[in-house]
Parts: structure tokens; C-alpha cells; sequence
């Protein structure tokens, strides 16, 4: 057990951003820290349309990393693959405090920090490292609340962020910056290919970039999105599937359920499955896809897994669970892709999916 895992009980007694600056800190102390091998549980994938190659399916999702301060420690507890951001091009406070709130009885998360970060010289100056790291770092880039161009926020995040990433995820799903999600409606979402798409080529050309959905999709925005990013999208490597929602299930127990923001952790398993789901069908295999939302187990991921992910990102089970739980995902999905008889993970995305 490392001194993170030990640590864990003492951080929860703290406020929930308290809690997480200290956790941040203490990374960046170094103390403690495991050196796990993210190759041991020969769980090696390579997504087939970015070319990323994986020692392990299991990454670290945007919003624990925000500024880019700790990758290099948290690539040591057996993550894959480790995602920074949101970043957006000026630092912004983001929303007033308190913001984070532990839904400890449905082991969830309630945010509605509103891409807080440092901005991007700051991140860009720490992304210089991650040539010291032994895993792919990505970088998911955002708007400012204030800006009166969206879209150039994006286009600035992805040529900042280019050479230094080793992949790149346009955020247009976070509920917490009014009006970002409508950039998943048709038109603004054609508009927002066309031009980060150009900004990309500018950039120097191929690098693999993701697109962050909402899990707050109905199958008509659903089959918008496929047919925008299939028509004008070609350039993207994939999607990430999908944000925190909106939604708040009646079987939700803690006091703070009725907080505004994104929830995140057990409750949005099942529908953030399902929505990944009708993506895999709709796209067909034409794009990698990421499953986020809900894992804490090698159970849940190996469910996303079947139902079309070439990878998984996980955050707020680490909140309860604690650092630790990424290397008992990654072995107990190694048991479950043994004994239904899968040589690789590959062989198993999708395996639930029925093409049309």
C-alpha cells in the first residue's frame, strides 16, 4: 500500500477541494510514491485509428490534473495513460466556492468548478516533461467562460498544446460553462471541426485528437454527432465518451443531490454505457472510443470495454477508493478477459456492440 493509500482516510476528513489541493501537494512532494509497472498485467492495447499504443486500457480522466502539476507521480500507481486539462487559453478562477461536493452514500462526485486553471503558459511550460514520463500524457483543452469565440479558444488550446501532448481532447461537454454544450448541436459542431481541424493541420499535422461528449444525449444527438464527425471529422482520431450529466437519478441518497453541476462516479455507469453503446453502433468502428463515467471496478471497465472502448478513464472512484484501486482494476480485468477465453483487449471491444 502506498503512502497515498494510507494517506487516503485523513484527506477525506478535509472539505473536497481542500482535500484535493493537499492530495496535489503531496504528489508533488514525491514522498511515497509507487513505482507499479503499468505492463505487468499484459494488458497492452493500441488504439487502431490514433496509433496510440497503451501498456494498459486504465487512464486517469481531465480535471484531476488540471494545470499539469502532477502526471509524472500519478503515472506511477499503474495508469495507462494519464489526461491533464482542462486548460483554457487565460487563467480563470472558475465558479465560486464552495464547488466540489462528496456524494459519499452514492459513492459520487457534484462539480461545478467551471474549468478553474492557471491558463496555458503555465500548463504548456509544465507539459514540457512529459518526456520523462513512460505513458502517453494528453491534454484536454477548453473555452474561457468569457470569450466571445469559443471555437478560437479551441484553436489556440490545440496549437499551444500540439508538441507537447501525446494526444489532444476538445472539451465541449462540461455543463459548468454556459452554453459550451451547445458546440455539440450540428451546426456549431461542423463549424468547430472546420476550424480546429485547420488549426491542427497548422500545428504540424497528425497528432490524435479526441472529442469529450456529454452522457446528456438522446439517440437524435447522438446520431447528429456520428453524422457531423463522420462528414466533417475525418482528421479526429476519436471520442471520448462521455463527461459528467446533468441528470440527477431519483435513487441518488446524499444531502447534496440537489447541487448544480456535472455528477460524476457510480450513478453514471449505467447511462454513460449506454450512451457509449450508440456510439459504437452509430460510428461503426470508423473512431476510437475512450469510456469515462463510472468505474470502479474491473468489472465496470471491462462492461466498457465490451460495449466499444478501446480505453477507459476513470477519477472519481479514486476519491473513495484512493490510488491504489487503478492496479486492482487493471488485474481483475485481466482475470475477466481471461476467462472469456480473450487473448488481448482488443479482442474484446465491442463484444456487446451488434453492428447494423
Amino acid at each position: 500500500m502506498s503512502l497515498a493509500d494510507m494517506a487516503l482516510p485523513f484527506v477525506k476528513m478535509l472539505p473536497a477541494e481542500m482535500a484535493h489541493k493537499a492530495t496535489v501537494q503531496g504528489l508533488k512532494s514525491g514522498l511515497g510514491l509507487p513505482n507499479t509497472d503499468p505492463k505487468q498485467w499484459d494488458l497492452s492495447v493500441t488504439l487502431p485509428h490514433s496509433k496510440l499504443t497503451l501498456p494498459n486500457p486504465v487512464g486517469l480522466a481531465a480535471g484531476f490534473d488540471k494545470n499539469a502539476e502532477v502526471f509524472e507521480p500519478m503515472a506511477r500507481f499503474g495508469f495507462g495513460f494519464v489526461e491533464c486539462g482542462t486548460v483554457t487559453p487565460k487563467p480563470q478562477a472558475g465558479n465560486p466556492k464552495p464547488r466540489l461536493f462528496r456524494l459519499s452514500e452514492d459513492r459520487a462526485v457534484i462539480n461545478r468548478m467551471g474549468f478553474n486553471n492557471e491558463g496555458l503558459l503555465a500548463f504548456t511550460r509544465r507539459m514540457q516533461k512529459t518526456g520523462n514520463v513512460p505513458i502517453p500524457v494528453g491534454a484536454n483543452v477548453g473555452a474561457n467562460k468569457t470569450s466571445d469565440d469559443f471555437i478560437g479558444d479551441y484553436e489556440t488550446g490545440i496549437s499551444e498544446v500540439h508538441d507537447l501532448a501525446d494526444y489532444i481532447t476538445i472539451n465541449i461537454s462540461s455543463p459548468n460553462t454556459p452554453g459550451l454544450r451547445g458546440l455539440q448541436g450540428r451546426e456549431a459542431l461542423r463549424a468547430l471541426l472546420n476550424r480546429t481541424g485547420e488549426a491542427h493541420q497548422q500545428a504540424g499535422g497528425y497528432k490524435p485528437v479526441f472529442l469529450k461528449v456529454a452522457p446528456d444525449l438522446d439517440a437524435e444527438g447522438i446520431g447528429e454527432i456520428a453524422e457531423t464527425v463522420m462528414n466533417e471529422g475525418s482528421w479526429l482520431s476519436g471520442l471520448i465518451v462521455s463527461n459528467t450529466t446533468i441528470a440527477r437519478p431519483e435513487a441518488l441518497q446524499s444531502h447534496h443531490r440537489g447541487e448544480a453541476g456535472g455528477l460524476s462516479g457510480a450513478p453514471l455507469m449505467v447511462p454513460s454505457t449506454e450512451v457509449l453503446k450508440a456510439f459504437a453502433k452509430a460510428l461503426n468502428g470508423q473512431f476510437d472510443l475512450i469510456g469515462v463515467g463510472g468505474i470502479a471496478s474491473g468489472a465496470d471497465a471491462y462492461v466498457k470495454i465490451r460495449a466499444g472502448a478501446s480505453a477507459v478513464q476513470l477519477y472519481s472512484a479514486l476519491v473513495y477508493a484512493g490510488p491504489g484501486l487503478v492496479a486492482r482494476i487493471n488485474s481483475e480485468l485481466a482475470e475477466l478477459l481471461k476467462r472469456d477465453g480473450f487473448n488481448s483487449v482488443a479482442q474484446a471491444v465491442g463484444a456487446d456492440v451488434t453492428s447494423h
